[in-house]
């Protein structure tokens, strides 16, 4: 284990960990169709030769550089070099269109500009010229340039280092260590789930005290081990939960990063690469649970029922404090057998640990993965906390809470019931906006616009964000994202948002399961052969079927909770229409913006 306290920065904790493992393989990529290493050593030359590169283009202490990547070694390099030197990076969303560029890179203030692929290079160039932003490197060449751009390889900067004694390790590393440890190591920007998106300023020792905490979590997994652990990596770097747990904790505890190719080949990924350690956003656990049970429902039989058993069982094991009955005992040990075994396999059959953050995971859904052996533990953040609060252990998992706060972490409660948060993780501030950040941070006190209580074992629940509670037109105050939850969890229901804000009762916006739509088509001759939704809008079989689904789902809500009634959306929220943000959070303002008529039409019927 690291001593987290002498670490001054995260280059100096990467050259230190890179030092001890050598020769040993840190990052993965798939080649074709074989997966290729880069070792420690030879990732270390990397970043030391990048950091010697990019002080040949001008780049001093304190500069800003946009990085525009998907994941991939290429992505960890860069960033641990732009640090090396001193320098800010600036991560961004591969899905930004040329104005989301244009906002970040006038907003930083940004220097260069690295993109990677010839595809994302188009979007990141085209800013480049319309900001004044000189120079880009790329990793892949990108074709036309812009007239007034220079352009430069990454392999070229790579090239400019070598056999140069100021481009060593050795000398890369030691000029890194004068750091300091509070000095700003990157701005991440806010997705944007609620208004424009906004410059977090975060220090090196903030991504340290973020990675000390998560060491101590993972001390407590079954048979963690240091320089041994797997990580498959998938949610984008440039937001703030993979950038630390999935960048920086793996680099504090030795372990291997596998990049996967995609979302869509995620679970052949899985599967390959047999991870010990993966972190996800709910939405994730959602569509995975929605397909094993899809699945199990088509194949019906033994396999349906089997299934079906080792969820009741599970789910008995973990809520109820008596302990199963002798019989339940051996069905449930040739369940582990017969079913678990096999939905292990499915995530590489090493799963050590599941951790889902980003947003809040629904009960159900978590309980569905602990009930079939797969261990999931429910994690609770901020981009303004580097961005790890709190995280459930192993011994007091429980998924009605996001688990006590992290080492070196002081939650505490206001009065008006705001979870507030005080510690190293705590970020800077907000890139030029020093009056947000003085409503946000007082007396060292983190106010995160999340409202809960902390139970009787120091674990922290969440009832909803302060800024997104509906207030009915009686005064009463509704969690949206709670009732967002229960509906989604019907096989019907793919996405959800829900109304209601100075109104008597709720109403929804609701996305199809698309799956499901052509299930629906088939058995009940609606042309199959048609995709999507936007011919059944009005068809009262199609509404009828989605509203006994809703029904379904008011039975477990209260009656202010309870929705009313209906409208389809005429797409599915994602992030092209800009209704989803990178993280796969729903932007209620955009959405609103696009659907509030016809919500509010809603109010008008009968």
């Amino acid at each position: 284990m690291l001593d987290y306290d002498s670490i001054p920065n995260l280059p100096t904790m990467f050259f230190q960990q890179a030092e001890r493992y050598a020769e040993q393989p840190f990052l993965w990529a798939k080649d074709g169709n074989r997966w290729q290493p880069t070792t420690w050593k030879k990732a270390a030359q990397k970043v030391a030769r990048l950091a010697y590169g990019l002080r040949q283009l001008g780049i001093k202490p304190g500069d800003r550089v946009l990085l525009v990547s998907e994941n991939r070694p290429e992505w960890t390099i860069t960033d641990l070099a732009i640090m090396s030197i001193g320098a800010i990076s600036v991560p961004a969303y591969t899905t930004n269109t040329v104005e989301n560029h244009i906002h970040v890179l006038k907003d930083s203030g940004a220097k260069l500009a690295i993109a990677s692929s010839a595809t994302l290079s188009q979007n990141v160039l085209k800013a480049c010229a319309r900001t004044g932003i000189e120079t880009v490197v790329v990793m892949e060449w990108p074709g036309p340039v812009p007239q007034g751009i220079r352009l430069h390889g990454w392999e070229d900067l790579l090239g400019m280092g070598k056999g140069k004694p100021e481009a060593s390790v050795s000398t890369i590393s030691a000029e890194a260590s004068a750091l300091a440890r509070d000095a700003m190591a990157a701005i991440i920007y806010t997705s944007g789930t609620s208004a424009e998106p906004t410059g977090v300023m975060l220090s090196h020792g903030n991504m340290i005290c973020n990675a000390m905490g998560a060491d101590h979590f993972l001390q407590e997994l079954p048979g963690f081990e240091y320089g041994k652990e797997v990580f498959l990596s998938f949610l984008p770097l440039s937001h703030s939960y993979e950038h630390t747990v999935g960048q920086f904790v793996p680099i504090s505890i030795g372990a291997q990063v596998y990049f996967a190719e995609s979302v869509d080949k995620l679970p052949a990924n899985m599967v390959e690469v047999q991870p010990t350690i993966m972190t996800a956003v709910p939405r994730l656990y959602e569509s995975i649970r929605g397909k094993v049970l899809r699945g199990a429902e088509k194949a019906g039989g033994a396999k349906l029922k089997l299934l079906t058993k080792a969820i009741e069982l599970g789910s008995k094991r973990y809520e109820g404090p008596a302990s199963l009955s002798f019989i339940e005992r051996l069905q449930n040990a040739v369940l582990s057998l017969l079913v678990r075994r096999k939905v292990a396999a499915r995530f590489g059959g090493r799963l050590k640990a599941f951790v889902s953050g980003g947003a809040p995971l629904n009960y159900d859904v978590g309980l569905f993965f602990l009930s079939l052996g797969v261990p999931i533990h429910q994690g609770y953040g901020l981009t303004e906390s580097a961005p790890v609060i709190s995280v459930n252990r192993v011994p007091t998992n429980n998924l009605k809470t996001v688990g006590p706060p992290l080492k070196g972490v002081e939650v505490r409660i206001a009065e008006d019931g705001e979870i507030l948060v005080r510690g190293e993780l705590v970020m800077l501030g907000y890139w030029n906006k020093p009056d947000r950040t003085a409503e946000v941070i007082q007396d060292g006190w983190l106010y995160t616009g999340d409202v809960g209580h902390i139970d009787d074992q120091g674990r922290i629940c969440i009832t909803d964000r302060k800024k997104d509670l509906i207030v009915n037109s009686g005064g009463d105050n509704v969690a949206p994202q709670r009732v967002e939850g229960i509906l989604s969890l019907e096989p019907e229901i793919a996405q959800v948002m829900v109304h209601g804000d100075k109104r008597p009762h709720l109403v929804a916006l609701i996305v199809p399961d698309a799956d499901w739509v052509k299930e629906w088509r088939t058995a009940n001759d609606r042309d199959p052969g048609t995709s999507g939704w936007a011919d059944l809008q009005s068809d009262e079989a199609f509404l009828k079927t989605l509203r006994a689904a809703i029904d379904r789902a008011n039975t477990q809500l209260n009656i202010l909770e309870k929705v009313r009634r209906f409208t389809l959306a005429d797409e599915s929220f994602n992030v092209e229409n800009g209704m989803l943000t990178p993280s796969l959070k729903i932007r209620r303002h955009i959405i609103k913006a696009s659907y509030l008529d016809r919500l509010e039409a809603l109010y008008g019927k009968g």
